[in-house]
Protein backbone atom coordinates (compact mmCIF):
# COMPACT_ATOMS: atom_id res chain seq x y z
CA UNK A 1 0.00 0.00 0.00
CA UNK A 2 2.87 2.33 0.60
CA UNK A 3 4.43 2.36 -2.59
CA UNK A 4 0.72 2.82 -4.02
CA UNK A 5 0.83 6.01 -2.34
CA UNK A 6 4.58 6.74 -2.99
CA UNK A 7 3.85 7.46 -6.90
CA UNK A 8 3.98 10.58 -8.50
CA UNK A 9 0.78 11.83 -9.86
CA UNK A 10 2.46 12.38 -13.40
CA UNK A 11 2.69 8.48 -14.25
CA UNK A 12 -1.45 9.00 -13.55
CA UNK A 13 -2.00 11.30 -15.93
CA UNK A 14 -0.30 10.63 -18.96
CA UNK A 15 -2.15 7.11 -19.80
CA UNK A 16 -4.10 4.22 -19.00
CA UNK A 17 -1.25 1.81 -20.75
CA UNK A 18 2.42 3.59 -19.90
CA UNK A 19 4.63 1.16 -22.01
CA UNK A 20 3.83 -0.44 -24.78
CA UNK A 21 6.66 -2.56 -26.72
CA UNK A 22 5.90 -2.26 -30.51
CA UNK A 23 8.40 -5.44 -30.94
CA UNK A 24 6.08 -7.71 -28.57
CA UNK A 25 4.34 -10.81 -29.49
CA UNK A 26 0.71 -10.58 -28.53
CA UNK A 27 0.73 -12.45 -25.64
CA UNK A 28 3.88 -11.38 -23.93
CA UNK A 29 2.02 -7.59 -24.64
CA UNK A 30 -1.02 -8.81 -22.91
CA UNK A 31 0.52 -10.21 -20.57
CA UNK A 32 2.63 -6.88 -19.90
CA UNK A 33 -1.48 -5.39 -20.16
CA UNK A 34 -2.26 -7.38 -16.78
CA UNK A 35 0.68 -6.97 -15.02
CA UNK A 36 0.04 -3.42 -15.26
CA UNK A 37 -3.45 -3.45 -14.51
CA UNK A 38 -3.42 -5.63 -11.59
CA UNK A 39 -0.09 -4.26 -10.39
CA UNK A 40 -2.07 -0.53 -10.73
CA UNK A 41 -3.04 1.65 -7.84
CA UNK A 42 -6.66 2.81 -7.04
CA UNK A 43 -5.86 6.65 -8.70
CA UNK A 44 -4.13 4.91 -11.44
CA UNK A 45 -7.30 2.67 -12.21
CA UNK A 46 -9.79 6.17 -11.31
CA UNK A 47 -7.72 7.92 -13.64
CA UNK A 48 -7.93 5.99 -16.55
CA UNK A 49 -11.78 5.16 -16.26
CA UNK A 50 -12.42 9.27 -16.08
CA UNK A 51 -10.01 9.31 -19.09
CA UNK A 52 -11.84 6.78 -20.70
CA UNK A 53 -15.71 7.96 -20.38
CA UNK A 54 -14.39 11.59 -21.35
CA UNK A 55 -12.86 10.27 -24.56
CA UNK A 56 -16.55 8.41 -25.59
CA UNK A 57 -18.75 11.67 -24.39
CA UNK A 58 -16.20 13.86 -26.77
CA UNK A 59 -17.03 10.77 -29.50
CA UNK A 60 -20.65 10.81 -29.23
CA UNK A 61 -20.85 14.82 -29.08
CA UNK A 62 -18.85 14.48 -32.23
CA UNK A 63 -21.19 12.12 -34.01
CA UNK A 64 -23.81 14.22 -32.78
CA UNK A 65 -22.75 17.26 -33.38
CA UNK A 66 -22.55 15.82 -37.21
CA UNK A 67 -26.67 14.71 -36.89
CA UNK A 68 -27.27 17.99 -35.02
CA UNK A 69 -29.96 19.39 -37.60
CA UNK A 70 -33.41 18.98 -35.99
CA UNK A 71 -35.46 17.32 -38.58
CA UNK A 72 -38.95 18.05 -37.26
CA UNK A 73 -39.81 14.01 -37.44
CA UNK A 74 -41.05 12.69 -33.67
CA UNK A 75 -41.65 9.08 -34.06
CA UNK A 76 -44.45 7.99 -31.77
CA UNK A 77 -45.40 4.64 -30.57
CA UNK A 78 -49.12 3.88 -30.18
CA UNK A 79 -50.24 3.09 -26.79
CA UNK A 80 -52.59 0.05 -26.76
CA UNK A 81 -54.69 -0.80 -23.19
CA UNK A 82 -56.64 -3.62 -22.69
CA UNK A 83 -58.96 -3.77 -19.56
CA UNK A 84 -59.79 -7.31 -18.09
CA UNK A 85 -63.16 -7.98 -16.14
Amino acid sequence: MATEQAESPASTSTSCRRKKSENATFLSDLRDHIDEFVHASMDEHKTCFQKTIQKMFRLSKAVSGNNSEPSGVESVLPLQTTVSK
